[in-house]
């Protein structure tokens, strides 16, 4: 039965050894359940035994009812419900929709209130998902096709979610054919071929019967090169996927595609390889479809006798297996056949047969709208049950949402009022704090003016001077005089301002270390690179760098006894102007060694006045100001001098 294959598909409730037949199957069930371990085993085993029972129905049901009481009994609801499903399945096979329905319902009453409680259970939500599909079954085997598809998107939404695809292709394909029964071929196209791109990268065989319905699809919108392509390809599918019913199924659209092109010889062929193979596997529902087929072609060819023995076999074949559909159009082709030829008592014959099989599809629809009719009404009043428990509880959550409100109303004055007391003492402590960070910022700067211009700095400038004059070097005197007197002069000048441009502290450092480059006999050479991305207006504190400069030439260049190297970079980094001193002297560590006994107030008091400058920065503009010292080391680990990075907030000079 066609509609058990889709739920042996879709609602598989055990899981057991492939290689099993039924048979051995079963015995193995029944062995298990002589001394199941607990209730919960043998509420398994019992689904399992009901759900190899697919061609007994009524055994089906009494393995499944079992399976209930004893998993009512023990609390077990996701068996229950597997239980309710297998009675569903049953109902289905003996043609009782409404109480398919009803044990289809309850399942998933069972499985919704499953996910409910864990929405992470993956067997909870394919559960439900299996459940949605044999609904969406049930409606579209009743012609309730707006119903069927709803419920096949609900198990198509939780499918995806637990990455069952192989089962997601199916409900695609499900999804397909009602569009296609429906005449919405651009709708069925679709799901076809989104089912078809899951089959094709999971390795599926099946993959070749849906290109099969996609040609059909494309056949039935006259798009016959399309068509006949996608026939061939599923030709080879079926070459490497033995499935002689798929393909027999195949030679008939080819059959179809040559009998419209009016190519009727080669749609003859078809219908017979067909034909064949149907016979081959006692597919009697095929053979009679091609039988008919062949007798329509025959009729085209004026071949009466041929149409009409094809004609009688196939309403033969499709009355012994009750397909009402079949008889019917192969009845109507012999009554007319035999009207045409003149013999009115086969023509009435032919007829009475061609209506009496039409009046039971009429009765058969009738059935099928009453049943809908009936399912409609469980799910109208199921949707009612709902709307009642909903109004319930709105009015609980309205009740409470009310006393929420007023807590919320009691909280939120009691927050006000704490929070107008907290902001008024934090506003006094922001003021203060503010005052003492100005008058630090004020004091530092004025240290860092003095250190600037420390005594021994002056000395050793005048002193190199008169060196110069002494030694007649007037050139380099005057020289040395000019860019000492400009240091100063921009040293006075810039220490009046919180920031100045980044070009005034590059001018200033390359005073700076010309003069010292003079002082020390051009022992050392530098660079000062600036990133293009930082803007004419940027700004640093003044006289920031100077201390870590000094600090390259005094104790990193100068005890190397070599030529050095300083460099002083100033890039762009998000929101951070990040400045670099780097050195190739001795290195920090070895620094610190000869320092330990002749290290003087002033350098100390450079490095942690400036590390004091940076904590006011940071407090002032409420963004991340500090200083890194790294020791360089070369390839074999040895110290090849310091690096100095000061990481700064961007500030602008017209700020």
């Amino acid at each position: 039965m066609k509609i058990l294959k889709y739920l042996a598909l879709l609602c598989a409730v055990f899981s057991s050894m492939p290689s099993f037949s039924q048979t051995k199957l079963l015995d193995s069930l029944f062995n298990e359940l002589k001394h199941p371990a607990n209730e919960t085993e043998k509420a398994v085993l019992l689904n399992g035994i009901a759900a190899e029972y697919e061609n007994e129905p009524e055994k089906m049901l009494h393995y499944a009812r079992q399976a209930m009481d004893v998993s009512h009994r023990a609390g077990l609801k996701q068996q229950e419900a597997n239980a309710w499903r297998n009675v569903g399945n049953a109902n289905i096979i003996l043609s009782k929709y409404t109480l398919a329905l009803k044990s289809f319902t309850n399942s998933q009453q069972l499985y919704e209130a499953l996910v409910k409680s864990d929405r992470k259970n993956n067997d909870y939500k394919n559960g439900l998902a299996n459940v949605y599909g044999s609904i969406g079954i049930v409606c579209s085997e009743q012609n309730n096709y707006a119903k069927g598809l709803e419920y096949y998107f609900k198990a198509l939404k939780l499918f995806q979610e637990t990455g069952q695809e192989e089962i997601v292709a199916i409900v695609y394909n499900n999804i397909g054919d009602i569009y296609s029964t429906q005449k919405e071929y651009t709708k069925a196209l679709d799901y076809f071929n989104k089912a078809l791109w899951i089959q094709k990268k999971t390795g599926d065989p099946s993959s070749a019967i849906t290109i099969s319905n996609i040609g059909k699809i494309y056949l039935a919108k006259d798009d016959d090169e399309k068509a006949l392509q996608s026939f061939n390809e599923a030709e080879v599918q079926f070459g490497r996927f033995e499935n002689n019913r798929g393909l027999a199924e195949l030679y008939n659209n080819y059959g179809n595609f040559y009998k419209k092109g009016n190519e009727l010889q080669k749609a003859i062929a078809y219908y017979n390889k067909a034909l064949a193979l149907f016979e081959q596997l006692g597919e009697k529902y095929g053979a009679a479809s091609s039988l008919s087929f062949l007798g329509s072609v025959y009729v085209k060819e004026g071949r009466t006798a041929d149409a009409i023995a094809n004609l009688k076999r196939s309403s033969a074949l499709a009355e012994e297996i009750g397909v009402l559909d079949q008889v019917r159009e192969s009845e109507k082709a012999l009554s007319d056949i035999y009207e045409k030829m003149g013999n009115d008592a086969e023509a009435f014959r032919h007829y009475k047969k061609y209506t009496a099989a039409k009046d039971k599809i009429i009765n058969s629809e009738n059935i099928k709208s009453i049943v809908r009719e009936e399912m409609n009404y469980e799910f109208e009043r199921k949707a009612a049950l709902a709307k009642v428990e909903q109004e319930k509880r709105q009015v609980l959550y309205d009740e409470q949402g009310k006393r929420h409100r007023q807590q919320l109303l009691f909280i939120g004055l009691s927050a006000v009022l704490v929070f107008g007391i907290a902001f008024l003492v934090y506003s006094r402590l922001q003021l203060k704090k503010r005052l003492t960070l100005q008058r630090d910022l004020a004091e530092y700067e004025q240290k860092a003016l003095h250190l600037q211009m420390n005594p021994h700095f002056v000395f050793n400038c005048l002193g190199s001077i008169s060196s110069f004059i002494v030694q007649n070097g007037t050139d380099q005197a005057i020289k040395y005089l000019s860019k000492f007197s400009k240091l100063m002069r921009l040293t006075l000048e810039y220490s009046k301002e919180s920031v100045i441009p980044i070009d005034k502290e590059i001018e200033s450092l390359q005073n700076y270390l010309e003069l010292e480059q003079l002082r020390f006999n051009n022992m050392f050479e530098f660079e000062i690179t600036k990133d293009p991305d930082i803007e004419d207006d940027m700004a640093l504190p003044p006289l920031l760098l100077q201390p870590f400069v000094e600090n390259a030439i005094i104790h990193g260049i100068v005890p190397k006894k070599m030529r050095g190297l300083i460099t002083i970079d100033f890039k762009l980094e998000g929101e951070k102007l990040v400045c670099t001193v780097t050195d190739d002297g001795i290195g920090i560590n070895r620094s610190k060694k000869l320092k330990e006994a002749s290290v003087t107030v002033h350098k100390s008091m450079a490095l942690e006045i400036t590390r004091k400058r940076l904590e006011v920065i940071q407090a002032v503009t409420s963004r991340s100001s500090h200083v890194e010292i790294k020791e360089i080391l070369n390839t074999i680990g040895e110290p090849a001098g310091t690096r100095i990075i000061l990481n700064l907030p961007v500030q602008y000079a017209n700020n």
